[in-house]
């Protein structure tokens, strides 16, 4: 976030495993120190979300790891003597370099980074070889994105099987660290790993257009909360914003337009590759989608022939309502213009999903719907990728989405889904639970609140954490629910305040969600834990919505 918007320069040569560590992360919580008591241990018990969290200090850290110990002692001073030392390859040498260049701006201090090449025999210990080591090891058996951190007085160790738990170690120790001054890593012992795979931001950028640098922004905030995933939201009715070998019109004519008026606009394929590129160095993976068969208006302005004989003729569209477009499904060319968009977002695109919309088809017949979600998901396989759509496609059968978002809030499901939505479940598909009426960040906290919309309801800061994803649609197979998403929509939000608005705290309390175990999550201590996180975004200027429900300080 701030360092990244301070000095984005700095990291402009890292990408994909070249890991710009920590670069959006000076928005770690805090270094508040609520007492130490020895061998302490964060509650670990069988206790739903809204149960009173035992009396037990706890630092200032979102998401809470999944077991953290409170030490007695001293904890370990960080000083311009402090070295950032790596074992066990490049990557955890590129990571040490970063995490001292991005800790120079909070800490006022030039870190010295010693390389220690490949991964020696043997443990090490907290303080074995003094300062900061950051220690890649296949055989530590912490997971695909988990870690270890162990802070004592005479030094910190993070331990990863994988360059991402390295990094989200290090996103942790960031955490343990004060806003500004270099300050004291407390003595603790951290074992952690997420409770979901699929962690992942939505940015709508189709209703209102962001340049590259505010989506780079965006990205800052997910990366020091341990998200993984970002799905940009490419096309809409109202615009369309990613460049197309072969269509040019799409860019030409469908991205002029935006929600409210104003010149629009889109991503080239360099910029949309930097994009991903930015991401990855995060270990964040972009997920493109372009919405389709409905919310295609932009598309349809730019190639008429993709509507029916006898519909009414596309035009600009900036309004806010949805449900009246459709591509025509009978027509081959259709299919074709659908072979072409994807095959372009393939070889853009590193990461497993492509989206695929297939929300608010309202001007469909069921069974028009149902097949062209199934040879739009057959499409997306054809070019190696697996298909990600919303929840409305669980009615495309068996060779419909690998993964579908599970959007409809509990109170507007329409009769039946919920029921197809766990038929295709049982079948094998994934499902992202990102329901409105918790996860929906365009949505106001409160009546009062002046940004965004309320069709879903008011979402306080409690209700955003205070739900469970494998809940929340009963019936759901054991293990079927990949992870949660917080989607952010822009029909009243046009730059990164406006963002930063409604994203923080809410966005904090949905990485809880998804990374933390359901019994350890209290809303009641992590209303505590989340104000600590409220100096890291003042000393990076952050606009931040101080929301009911949080003692902020």
């Amino acid at each position: 976030m701030g360092a990244d918007r301070q000095g984005r320069a700095a990291l402009a040569g890292v990408a994909g495993l070249v890991l710009a560590l920590l670069a959006g992360c000076s928005s770690g919580g805090g270094t508040v120190d609520r007492g130490s008591t020895p061998s302490a241990v964060v509650p670990h018990t069988a206790a739903p979300a809204t149960a009173k969290a035992a009396a037990v200090p706890l630092l200032g850290l979102v998401p809470l790891p999944s077991q953290l110990r409170r030490l007695g002692g001293a904890g370990y001073p960080v000083t311009a003597a402090t070295p950032v030392r790596a074992e066990g390859g490049a990557a955890a040498t590129t990571v040490a370099g970063d995490l001292a260049r991005l800790l120079r701006p909070s800490t006022g201090l030039a870190l010295p980074v010693e390389g220690t090449g490949s991964a020696k025999a043997g443990a090490m210990k907290a303080g074995a070889a003094g300062g900061i080591a950051l220690k890649l090891d296949a055989a530590a058996g912490t997971g695909a994105e988990g870690y270890r951190l162990d802070a004592g007085p005479t030094g910190v160790v993070i331990t990863a099987t994988s360059a991402a738990g390295l990094y989200h170690g290090a996103q942790t120790l960031r955490q343990l660290l004060p806003a500004k001054g270099p300050g004291t890593v407390p003595a603790v012992a951290i074992t952690d790993q997420p409770r979901y795979g699929f962690r992942s931001g939505g940015l709508d950028v189709a209703r209102h257009f962001f340049p590259v640098s505010a989506v780079e922004d965006y990205i800052d905030l997910l990366a020091p909360y341990k998200f993984n995933q970002l799905r940009l939201h490419l096309s809409d009715d109202q615009g369309w914003r990613i460049a197309v070998p072969g269509l040019p019109r799409l860019t030409g004519i469908g991205a002029s337009t935006q929600t409210g008026g104003g010149g629009g606009g889109f991503y080239t394929d360099a910029q949309y590759r930097q994009l991903v590129a930015y991401a990855a160095a995060r270990f964040i993976t972009v997920v493109p989608e372009v919405d389709l068969p409905g919310h295609s208006n932009a598309a349809l302005t730019a190639y008429p022939d993709l509507g029916c004989a006898g519909d009414a003729p596309a035009h600009p569209y900036t309004g806010m309502d949805v449900g009246f477009s459709r591509v025509c499904t009978t027509k081959e060319s259709t299919y074709t213009f659908v072979d072409q968009v994807v095959s372009a977002l393939a070889d853009m695109t590193p990461g497993r999903y492509i989206g695929i919309g297939g929300d608010e088809a309202k001007t469909l017949s069921a069974s028009a719907y149902a097949s062209f979600m199934a040879r739009a998901s057959a499409i997306v396989r054809k070019h190696g990728k697996q298909p990600l759509a919303w929840d409305d496609a669980a009615t495309a059968g068996k060779g419909g989405p690998a993964l579908l978002g599970v959007w409809h809030p509990e109170a507007q499901q329409p009769a039946g889904l919920d029921g197809q939505v766990v038929a295709a479940a049982k079948r094998g598909a994934k499902l992202v639970m990102e329901p409105a009426d918790h996860a929906y960040l365009d949505q106001k906290y409160d009546p009062s609140t002046t940004l965004g919309l309320e069709w879903a309801g008011d979402i306080s800061v409690e209700r955003s954490y205070n739900w469970n994803p494998d809940t929340y649609l009963p019936g759901l197979p054991a293990g079927s629910v990949a992870g949660v998403e917080a989607p952010v929509w822009s029909e009243t939000l046009t730059n990164t305040d406006d963002l930063d608005t409604m994203l923080l705290p809410r966005l904090p309390a949905l990485a809880e969600v998804a990374w933390t175990p359901a019994a350890d999550r209290y809303w009641d201590e992590f209303q505590q834990r989340l104000a600590d996180q409220a100096p890291y975004w003042d000393a990076q200027g952050l606009v931040y919505t101080k929301a009911a429900g949080v003692p902020w300080k």
